[in-house]
């Protein structure tokens, strides 16, 4: 394994250092206060939780809260591509759509592959406090089987300087009320692998390698730290300052996510040896979602206390003296300190590990890990790549 990961490093850095970058940058939305049992339900939507008692606690905010999206006959919940912890930290980007271009706010997300935006044709809050696809006035729009939910389109997208022609894509003709009103998103691109795409429509990422687009079918991202710098996705290569140190690589486990091995877990007085359980990396999720007995081992290290909404919460003024947590993937750790874990939330100091339980004890590793650590995405080596951001 170790040869494995230092032929990675070594054939990347030399590929993509004469590698032609396609750049777009993040913009990052001020954070908020959010409801942890709403972003675990919805997670648990998108990557399938075995917490039934979770789930039938939370029916009823269920069926007002997401949206089923009739696509060729086939049902798709747009709570599986949203961002869970909507009013949390986000990093969108914008993009376009038709001719002439519309534009849209969209989360660049790891953890789903499908691209769809409101319709002009959908008439909620949500839609209204929104861009709105318009089809009629795109000269490039071919509108093709949906229902009364949503429809399948065609038309041009351009990602950053990336022009795709006929890109197949969701027109969503209703949408969930607080996830949308609130948001300063419009939609979901989707960057995961084509083999959880929806109805099998090629995801954008994809359009760019068969079209001869990238120079190599890589994209990384470098997640910012503030409002002011919300940080830059770079697709076809990787930039180098966006780094220091070297990118430790490691293979896929799992095609679908961008799922990784996570060999152990260590805070203060606990280590969580779990054996190469799965770790999904999603650039659309905020926080780290943890198989629930774990997360309270680590929110119990930090003295952190679940409060009348679910949130742990940790006095403010401990954060400085918090042990650092420590993921190790294939021997190679990766720590974060309190101030990296711990959110400020108007008067609240917030932990990240938040518990959600799926079929196989799934880790999702959100934005508090990426902030630290520049992350590359290498479909030709089926490899996530990490080093120190810069």
């Amino acid at each position: 394994m170790l040869s494995f990961l230092v032929a990675l490093s070594l054939g990347s850095a030399l590929s993509s250092s004469a590698a032609s970058l396609h750049r777009m940058k993040l913009s990052r939305s001020p954070m908020a206060p959010f409801d942890p049992a709403a972003a675990a339900i919805q997670l648990s939507q998108k990557y399938g939780s075995s917490s039934s008692s979770a789930v039938a606690s939370l029916t009823k905010e269920l069926e007002t809260a997401t949206t089923w999206v009739a696509l060729d006959g086939l049902q798709w919940t747009l709570s599986e591509t949203l961002s869970p912890d909507y009013a949390n930290s986000q990093y969108y980007a914008d993009i376009t759509l038709g001719t002439p271009p519309q534009k849209f706010s969209v989360i660049l997300d790891t953890g789903s592959a499908n691209l769809w935006v409101p319709s002009k044709s959908c008439t909620s809050m949500a839609c209204m406090l929104h861009s709105q696809y318009e089809s009629s006035m795109s000269s490039t729009s071919t509108t093709g089987s949906g229902s009364m939910q949503g429809i399948i389109s065609n038309d041009n997208l351009v990602v950053g300087d990336i022009t795709l022609k006929g890109v197949n894509f969701a027109e969503a003709t209703q949408e969930p009320g607080t996830a949308f009103v609130y948001g300063k998103f419009d939609g979901i691109l989707g960057l995961a692998f084509n083999t959880i795409a929806v109805n099998n429509i090629v995801p954008p990422f994809y359009s760019m390698i068969s079209g001869g687009l990238l120079d190599e079918p890589i994209f990384s991202f470098r997640i910012g730290p503030s409002e002011q710098d919300g940080g830059e996705v770079v697709f076809g290569g990787i930039d180098p300052t966006h780094y220091t140190g070297d990118i430790e690589y490691f293979p896929v486990s799992k095609k679908g996510y961008w799922e990784i091995q996570l060999q152990r877990v260590a805070l203060g007085n606990v280590t969580l040896d779990l054996k190469n359980a799965g770790a999904a990396v999603d650039t659309g999720t905020s926080l780290i979602m943890v198989p629930t007995s774990y997360a309270e081992a680590l929110n119990a290290q930090i003295g952190a206390q679940a409060n009348w909404n679910g949130q742990y919460a940790v006095d403010c003024d401990t954060v400085s003296t918090l042990p650092d947590v420590v993921f190790t993937f294939n021997d190679k750790p990766y720590p974060l300190s309190g101030s990296d874990y711990i959110l400020s939330v108007q008067d609240s100091c917030i932990s990240a590990f938040s518990p959600m339980d799926t079929a196989n004890d799934l880790w999702i590793v959100g934005d508090v890990f990426l902030r630290r650590y520049f992350s590359v995405y290498d479909l030709g080596r089926n490899a996530v790549g990490f080093a120190t951001s810069a």
